[in-house]
């Protein structure tokens, strides 16, 4: 939650964590971004007035660095047009203040199941192709031989391609660690080079991307 006045963030907070929810509340944009950037976020809800960077700002920043998650605004404004802004800059949803906390609830949960996806057993990015129930890789014809953790990292990358995965996600939900240690972050940095070096040197373009100070993404159309 990016919501700057901490009276109502902690409030919130409270309802949200009382309805069995895990809640990180940022109280700038800039601060949000960082957030982002180390944690795994699942629905961001987001106020319109911040201070410096506004909530408007903040969300097309959020975009434009590749973080997919849906995002309901929070405002106090209700007129049509400020509604509109926020949709075209990349907002899923809009709830106007003062709002009963029940709706609040039953938007998060409506944007929540937007975002669970059906399990897939293929997954294809250009001419790459993921098996993942014969745990096999394939690329430009080409069979590519991963380790069991090689494979386990990329099939994360993909189930989650075009977004930007963190190293706290990866340490999460690939190496099962409740905490990211400094060390593991040398251990993904040699999975990466590894898979980088299967997956894309032997082609013109490259599909896995390093993204700086915030983590990795597989996607296409750079070189």
């Amino acid at each position: 939650m990016i919501e700057d006045e901490r009276k109502l963030a902690s409030a919130i907070s409270e309802g949200l964590c009382q309805g069995g929810y895990r809640v990180t509340v940022a109280f700038t944009g800039e601060g949000a971004l960082k957030v982002l950037s180390e944690k795994h976020v699942d629905v961001v809800l987001l106020d319109v007035m911040l201070p410096k960077m506004s909530g408007l700002e903040t969300l097309r920043e959020m975009r434009k660095r590749g973080f997919k998650m849906p995002v309901l605004m929070l405002t106090s404004k209700g007129l049509v047009d400020d509604r509109v802004r926020g949709l075209d800059a990349g907002a899923d949803d809009y709830l106007v203040k003062p709002f009963a906390f029940p709706e609040l609830l039953a938007r998060i949960r409506a944007l929540h199941r937007r975002v669970i996806p059906s399990a897939p057993t293929r997954i294809s990015l250009d001419d790459l192709s993921v098996d993942l129930s014969g745990r096999m890789v394939e690329r430009g014809g080409r069979i590519l031989e991963l380790t069991e953790r090689e494979f386990d990292l990329l099939e994360y990358l993909m189930l989650n391609k075009g977004t930007v995965v963190s190293r706290e996600m990866v340490a999460r939900d690939v190496w099962k660690s409740e905490v990211r240690y400094t060390s593991l972050d040398n251990v993904f940095d040699v999975h990466i080079a590894r898979i980088r070096r299967k997956l894309d040197d032997s082609f013109e373009r490259k599909l896995l991307h390093t993204v700086r100070g915030v983590g990795f993404v597989m996607r296409s159309g750079e070189e």
